[in-house]
């Protein structure tokens, strides 16, 4: 802003005088006036001085201002001016020599100029007055605060302006008179400030006051912005140069020799011991010989140096020894994890392999399952069970490729990125790597990580890694990665194919049984103190299913590792109030006292005892449940109702079970005449919990079926499985999830798709000598099984079941 106008008084504007038909014209060069603004300007042409002396003589004179268009032209003509001005009284006339004036004016209100009537001995034109068109609303409102808040700041980078000037613009109210006093003291180029004035629009003439004050903020904020790094790093050098002189002539007085070479030698030893291979060695020597030749003062040995010391401190060549007797592998895997015999079986096929054939490279494994049933943990026992380190990478929510690939060396604070660093805090060049969360990889403008691990995970790759910031090759093949997730569909392809999937699906009861007995229940014990008294803890079986039954709902333990420590919790208390002393035994009575009513209650029975109801088996990430579909009939058309917060694919399943049923009435025995008149609505509970899958398809089925024929399906029965328009029932996944939902449930027969029997042998044997599985081909197979009395009659079957029949394909078999 400008300090060579005047702005002035607050308060309200005097009342215009009139404005003459024809008015004298006094041309400005640079300057602009606007309506409210003073003005002091230099008279010293020889017209102006003309215009000036014959004003004198009348009394209070109204004179027009204009703009010249180009500053040079000495006699300007009406072509040389702009169109719209501004009427100024005079204030003040002050004779500073013989032809030269200083005169104050005072900006009254816009003109316009219709025709120059004279040029001699000055201009004159006939003027008409530009009257504001007002822009009292809202806008207008906004556009005035904004240009009041920016003029703030912009106050507040100007030192030389006095402090005053913020009063002065909260003083006046008027949009125009806002618009007016900003722009005049804006320092701008004399062209904007005319567009501003040429504008009588107050709407249009703010927008452009906020536009030009918010781009002379901005220029400074960075002039400012320059000129305080200049003055920092110019502050700095001087700073860092002096102490290092007074260093060095301390260290002189002190007879102490200021040199590299200790350094230099250090390097050299470094490099010789860490037997890195030829292509990093060369580098590693080449960066020595630079370091030689560098000031040690300078920027560039810092970064140098530091390159160095990431280079001799990796492990090039030091490797851990494997523990390769298979039997103490087997026993440490034992003693740490219950059950996960799959992963167990995989870990001593790696030891075996490695046992005949030392280079064989490290597998890359994915340990995929819900949250706590030990993916993490299970890292930790492979490392100690092998005889290696163990790294944990932790990559959830990472976005940027350069914390797997590291920044370059050009970047300031530049460092390798978390693959090398797990390598370097190993010490090994074979740790067991644990890359945590990988489905949890999230990418954006700084690229995609996860395709970062396509070569650190491919085993045909890694053994040459680059990493950005050491730009040599680093041998990764003798890492075992193991990778674990609790989604496998957010896992890009191309990753997903190099990784070899290991599915923990989660614990049955009795297994989470043994789980708390073994591990959790002793590690709770110690972790609270309670071991280092003489107090005895003992907790039944009763106590323990209790709570996995009543208060937990989970596939693995993690719950149920909190509810245990609470309820140590509530023991520690009594121990230090004294209420307890040498044993404490808790039985399935006195759960409640601790841990409160229960959270979870059996409903299955209840849900199911009426026409309509079925339940169905659901897979999500945190493992499986029990899922009911409610079917209820009212006065309609035959329209169907969905709700529940169903995805789209459960919305088909739900349309292709409605139009089987609408298309086999006959054989289902229901009436056509019945099914006209009314509406179905199909409804799965827990509304607030977004559903999704075709494998509901079975109990909508049922469900509608149910509602129709009257007919209540069993309480005991859950199913899962696709259905075709045909009447096929099509296979699904997470077979092993929801069984072990169903029997947590207490469910006692479970009806799958036929093609899904081969994955009956990953469930449980307990699991499987529970429970009566059934599978079927068709609809028909399901309505013999889940409906507590037959609803299709004996000589009626639906057509797919007779088709199949006709091309001779087995029924319906049952696996128990």
């Amino acid at each position: 802003m400008t300090e060579n106008t005047l702005t002035p008084p607050p308060g309200r504007r005097e009342e215009p005088p009139e404005l003459p038909e024809v008015i004298s014209l006094l041309p400005l060069r640079n300057s602009v006036l606007f309506p409210g603004s003073i003005i002091p300007i230099d008279v010293g042409r020889p017209k102006s001085v003309k215009l000036i002396e014959e004003a004198i003589a009348n009394e209070r004179p109204i004179i027009g201002i204009v703009t010249q268009r180009e500053a040079r032209v000495e006699e300007p003509t009406e072509a040389d001016l702009h169109a719209v001005g501004c009427a100024a009284r005079i204030l003040k006339v002050i004779k500073l020599a013989k032809d030269n004036y200083s005169v104050i004016l005072q900006g009254v209100m816009r003109i316009s100029i219709e025709r120059v009537v004279a040029s001699e001995p000055f201009l004159k034109a006939r003027v008409t007055e530009l009257p504001d068109v007002e822009g009292e609303d809202v806008e207008a409102v906004a556009l005035v605060q904004s240009i009041k808040e920016t003029a703030k700041r912009l106050i507040a980078l100007v030192p030389e302006l006095p402090r005053e000037a913020a009063a002065l613009l909260d003083s006046v109210s008027d949009p125009s008179q806002v618009a007016d006093l900003v722009i005049s003291n804006l320092d701008i180029e004399a062209g904007e400030k005319q567009e501003v004035l040429a504008a009588n629009n107050v709407r249009e003439r703010l927008r452009k006051v906020l536009m030009l004050l918010t781009r002379q903020l901005e220029i400074l904020k960075v002039r400012e912005r320059i000129n305080s790094q200049v003055q920092e790093e110019m502050g700095h050098s001087q700073r860092e140069y002096v102490l290092r002189q007074q260093l060095k002539a301390i260290k002189g007085e002190l007879g102490e020799i200021d040199d590299e070479s200790g350094d230099i030698e250090e390097f050299q030893k470094k490099i010789a011991e860490a037997k890195m291979p030829e292509e990093a060695e060369k580098v590693a020597r080449k960066q020595l010989d630079r370091l030689k030749a560098m000031q040690p003062s300078s920027a560039e040995y810092t970064v140098t140096r530091t390159y160095l010391e990431w280079l001799v401190d990796l492990p090039w060549s030091i490797s851990s020894e494997d523990q390769l007797d298979i039997a103490t592998v087997r026993t440490v895997l034992n003693e740490d994890h219950y059950d996960l015999e799959k992963v167990k079986k995989r870990i001593l096929e790696y030891m075996a392999v490695l046992k005949l054939n030392a280079s064989k490279k490290g597998p890359i494994l994915c340990l995929l399952g819900p949250p706590g049933v030990g993916k993490t943990s299970l890292g930790k026992s492979i490392a100690r069970a092998i005889g290696r380190k163990f790294v944990r990478i932790s990559l959830g929510g990472v976005r940027d490729e350069a914390e797997i690939r590291g920044h370059r060396r050009t970047y300031v604070g530049s460092l390798p990125g978390r693959i090398i660093q797990g390598i370097k805090r190993a010490g090994t060049n074979n740790p067991v790597m644990m890359l945590d969360e990988i489905d949890k990889l999230g990418h954006d403008f700084r690229g995609d990580p996860g395709s970062a691990l396509l070569e650190v995970l491919d085993p045909e790759q890694n053994w040459s890694f680059s990493d950005h910031y050491l730009e040599v090759p680093f041998d990764l093949s003798r890492v075992m990665f193991i990778a674990t997730s609790n989604y496998l569909d957010p896992i890009p392809p191309a990753l997903k194919d190099r990784l070899e999937i290991l599915r923990l699906p989660g614990y049955t009861r009795q297994e989470s049984l043994a789980i708390a007995k073994r591990f959790l229940l002793p590690k709770q014990i110690s972790e609270h103190g309670l071991e280092k008294t003489d107090l005895k803890v003992t907790f039944t079986d009763d106590a323990l299913l209790e709570m996995i039954d009543s208060y937990t709902h989970e596939a693995g333990v993690r719950n149920l590792e909190r509810e245990i420590s609470s309820v140590i919790r509530g023991i520690a208390v009594k121990v230090v109030e004294g209420e307890v002393k040498d044993e404490v035994v808790i039985t399935k009575d006195v759960i409640p006292e601790y841990l409160g009513p229960q959270k979870y209650l059996p409903e299955v029975a209840e849900r199911t005892a009426e026409p309509g109801v079925a339940t169905g088996l659901a897979w999500t990430p945190v493992g499986g449940e029990i899922m009911f579909v409610e079917a209820t009939q009212m006065p309609g058309k035959g329209g169907l109702m969905l709700t529940g917060q169903l995805g789209d694919v459960m919305k088909e399943s739900a349309q292709a079970a409605m139009s089987y049923v609408k298309s086999h009435l006959g054989p289902l025995g229901i009436e056509k005449s019945a099914i006209e008149n009314i509406d179905i609505h199909v409804h799965v509970p827990a509304g607030g919990i977004p559903k999704d899958g075709p494998s509901a398809g079975v109990a909508m089925f049922a469900a509608i079926t149910s509602l129709l024929t009257g007919t209540c399906v069993r309480p005991d029965v859950a199913m899962t499985g696709e259905i075709t328009l045909r009447g096929l029932v099509l296979p699904v996944g997470g077979i092993k999830e929801k069984m072990l939902a169903a029997h947590r449930a207490g469910i006692k027969r479970v009806i799958l798709p036929e093609r899904n029997q081969k994955d009956v042998v990953d469930v449980p044997e307990e699991i499987r000598q529970d429970m009566t599985i059934l599978c079927v081909k068709n609809v028909h197979d399901v309505a013999e099984h889940v409906f507590e009395r037959p609803v299709i009659p004996a000589d009626a079957t639906p057509d797919v079941a007779s088709t199949e029949a006709a091309r001779g394909e087995p029924p319906a078999t049952a696996a128990t």
